[in-house]
C-alpha cells in the first residue's frame, strides 16, 4: 500500500522589502505570519489577483496577516514580496 501524500508545497522565498518588514515583527506576529505562509505554500491560489500584475494580495482576517506575493510559472518556488502582521 502505498502512503498518502499531502498537498504539494512551493518553495517560499522573500525579497528585500518582506525580509526588512520580517526583522520589524515580534515573536507572536512571526507565528501568525508563519501560519499564512505555510497555507500560501500549499494552495498559491489563496488571495485576489492584483489586476494588472502577477502579484496575488492574501489577507488573513483572523489572523491579522496580509502577504503580497507571487508564483513563479512551475509553481515550485512562491516569492513574497510585502508581507503585515
Amino acid at each position: 500500500m502505498s502512503p498518502d501524500h499531502s498537498a504539494r508545497r512551493s518553495r517560499v522565498i522573500m525579497v528585500e522589502p518582506a525580509l526588512t518588514q520580517l526583522t520589524k515583527l515580534t515573536a507572536s506576529e512571526t507565528h501568525r505570519l508563519d501560519r499564512a505562509i505555510v497555507a500560501i505554500s500549499v494552495n498559491q491560489e489563496l488571495g485576489t489577483e492584483v489586476p494588472g500584475t502577477l502579484l496575488r494580495d492574501y489577507a488573513d482576517e483572523v489572523d491579522g496577516v496580509r502577504v503580497i506575493y507571487f508564483v513563479t510559472a512551475l509553481r515550485t518556488i512562491t516569492i513574497v514580496a510585502y508581507i503585515e502582521a
